[in-house]
């Protein structure tokens, strides 16, 4: 998850007919692929796929208006997708979570800007194909599953993103980037966590904490009400998350203090 982790490459053959001058620059090549266009590739893929299947849930369950089909979708989602990503990119399809785990230091600074682009892109892609597969009638319904404010205490609703994407931010720093509580099962409890945060706020703000699952059906549905709400929360969120890891439950290498 936390996209830390070097790739090393053994070789056990050498081609004797390649000049060493040849092959450098295309190992050169190919470690720059692996380090950073294959990640954000990844990103845009995985974004793309979330929001499509998130989008989807909540369009299909615009007649019940339920959180049980939109939790359980999401949740499922992720996980998997973190499960066959992660090793690639971190999984982290979310801005908010890429800024927790950049500032908690477990990305490089160059991915930071080009992962927050790639998973817009993957938003608006997945948003956008969900729009194609949908009849008009049930998609405007539901205003083609971007969020909408449910009160109209503004107050509430951002304290509510802030902390949900809190749970969710602090699951992925403690649990796939800090050394002394990092558990193979992280993709596992960060689809839990979503699922959970769901269950919990869907009736408050609808429980986005991804501004990219916000924005990508914004933009297709062209849907903008309050839309401010779905980037500050979720920001407040990981910084919150950065705050107390960094001061206080972080490892030796992670804590800022009392080292």
């Amino acid at each position: 998850m936390s996209g830390t982790e070097t790739k090393t490459e053994v070789f056990t053959i050498t081609e004797t007919g390649e000049p060493s001058a040849e092959r450098g620059n295309t190992n050169k090549k190919r470690r720059i692929f692996e380090e950073y266009v294959q990640p954000c590739l990844a990103e845009l893929f995985g974004t793309g796929l979330f929001v499509f299947v998130g989008c989807a849930s909540v369009i299909g369950n615009v007649e019940t208006s339920g959180v049980i089909q939109p939790a359980v979708a999401h949740g499922l989602a992720l996980g998997v997708l973190i499960m066959v990503l992660g090793q690639i990119s971190g999984g982290h399809f979310n801005p908010a979570v890429s800024l927790s785990v950049y500032l908690c230091g477990g990305m490089k600074l160059p991915l930071l800007v080009p992962y927050v682009l790639a998973q817009m892109l993957g938003g608006m892609v997945g948003a956008g194909l969900t729009k194609a597969i949908f009849p008009f009638s049930v998609y405007d319904a539901s205003n083609g599953g971007a969020f909408d404010l449910i009160t109209n205490d503004l107050g509430k609703t951002t304290l509510a993103e802030v902390m949900m994407t809190l749970f969710l931010t602090t699951v992925v720093c403690m649990g796939a980037i800090n050394s002394q509580t990092r558990s193979p099962l992280v993709a596992f409890c960060i689809g839990l966590t979503v699922t959970a945060n769901i269950f919990a706020g869907g009736s408050v703000s609808g429980a986005c904490m991804n501004p990219a699952r916000a924005f990508g059906p914004a933009v297709a549905a062209n849907h903008w009400n309050q839309h401010w709400i779905y980037w500050v929360g979720p920001v407040c969120g990981a910084l919150l998350t950065v705050s107390f890891t960094r001061l206080l439950f972080g490892d030796q290498k992670t804590r800022l203090v009392l080292k």
